[in-house]
């Protein structure tokens, strides 16, 4: 493993900045999520540098920087057109809101600013410029033998950041690690402190923690340790059943959030409540739209056997832009709750298809008949008749498509207005 940081292909600016500081006799690394990455042979997102030089003293080594975050010891080095973040060596108070620390202490030792950082595989650092790894909690033993084991003590951990109990899931499902047990039953005691977390971060933690290639894992280990009864009761108390929603989930592709979370809730509660829970989670509003429509119209076993004009009107009310997440949706919670029917419902799902590929008039602006036509042929002007006209149309067209031409919908009209007495 070691092997793959010394042959890394570490961006130039990065080591440039490294060897800056270095030459001015300052110790400086990479740290964290990179060198956990390279480790793994994954490319990193990003490089983080921290160095025992001070804020003002990263500023005087280089010509151009950004004080982005000086307060907490970090400093943008602008090089080349690339921007390179350096923050000094820390240490930090205590953690009074279960968010973030109520001081900080810039350090000259790179152990001790490891010591606060959260998991051993992000507790690690590596200069490039004399190929040394600096590893004083045992993270690269963990990240072979593929476990999440706090920095010290995980009761302190988890008690100074909220967050890190739902980290600690988040890496477990993302890597397919194993939590360390003293790691697991750390969360429930902490729980107080998670509860102060602001729902964003953690839809956020949640967001990725779903979308990975084992999120099943992921949320069955939230269930069991208490996280999910926090932020997704609905889930939680559903017990055994709990297990077979998060295994449709899990199986559902693409790997999408609202299908996935639609997967998740749609044998649990009607459309409308799981708009409220994507809200209430912090989705945005058109995401939140979307979970509640799949989650509406996801049991497609109970349209088996539904006339085309009934199935029309279902692609209507989802429309042709959902009609494949929808079948991912339905899909896998029958693979998982009903296997014996997932061939009555892949033929129904056929059946769709084939009533979206002949393409018929879904919504108003589709008629043959605009507003103004509507109202040339009834004889009237704007009012609210003629929206009663425009949906009588539409019911029509989606009985019988081939109904859908100017002349004979107005013909439809003089039958409809007839028998209104107008």
């Amino acid at each position: 493993m070691i092997e793959s940081l010394h042959r890394a292909d570490i961006p130039r600016p990065i080591l440039d900045v490294l060897l800056r500081l270095r030459e001015l006799g300052f110790a400086a690394f990479l740290v964290g999520g990179c060198v956990r990455d390279i480790l793994r042979g994954v490319a990193p997102k990003d490089f983080d540098v921290a160095s025992s030089a001070l804020p003002q003293e990263v500023q005087g080594a280089f010509k151009k920087v950004i004080p982005t975050g000086i307060q907490h010891g970090t400093v943008t080095v602008v090089i080349g057109g690339n921007h390179v973040e350096v923050t000094t060596f820390r240490s930090e108070g205590d953690y009074l809101d279960g968010r973030r620390p109520s001081s900080v202490t810039f350090e000259r030792d790179i152990t001790q600013d490891l010591s606060r950082r959260d998991f051993t595989i992000n507790a690690m650092a590596y200069d490039p410029t004399g190929r040394e790894l600096v590893d004083p909690f045992g993270g690269l033993g963990d990240l072979q033998a593929g476990l999440i084991r706090c920095v010290r003590s995980p009761i302190e951990r988890f008690s100074e950041d909220g967050l890190r109990p739902m980290r600690a899931v988040r890496f477990a499902a993302v890597l397919g690690f194993a939590l360390d047990p003293a790691t697991r039953d750390a969360i429930p005691p902490t729980l107080p402190v998670f509860k102060k977390v602001a729902l964003e971060r953690v839809r956020e933690e949640f967001v990725k923690l779903l979308l990975s290639p084992r999120a099943e894992l992921g949320l069955t280990l939230l269930g069991e340790t208490g996280l999910l009864e926090v932020f997704l009761p609905e889930v939680s108390r559903a017990g055994d059943e709990a297990i077979r929603l998060a295994r449709a989930s899990a199986q559902v592709a693409p790997a999408e959030v609202e299908i996935r979370l639609a997967a998740l809730l749609a044998d649990l509660v009607r459309g409308s409540q799981a708009r409220d829970i994507a809200l209430r989670l912090k989705f945005p509003t058109k995401v939140a739209d979307t979970v509640g429509l799949l989650v509406e119209h996801a049991r497609l076993e109970n349209r088996i056997g539904e006339a085309d004009p009934s199935l029309r009107r279902l692609l209507a009310q989802v429309g042709p832009g959902l009609l494949e997440p929808l079948l991912a949706v339905a899909h896998a919670r029958i693979q998982v709750r009903q296997p014996a029917r997932l061939s009555e419902v892949l033929e129904l799902q056929e059946r769709l298809r084939a009533l979206l590929a002949a393409k018929p008039p879904l919504t108003s602006k589709e008629l043959a008949l605009s507003g103004k036509d509507i109202m040339a042929a009834l004889g009237i002007g704007p009012s609210p008749q003629v929206g009663e006209a425009t949906r009588f149309l539409l019911e029509a067209v989606l009985d019988d498509p081939t109904l859908n031409e100017s002349e004979r919908l107005k013909d439809l009209l003089k039958t409809w207005q007839a028998g209104k007495g107008g």
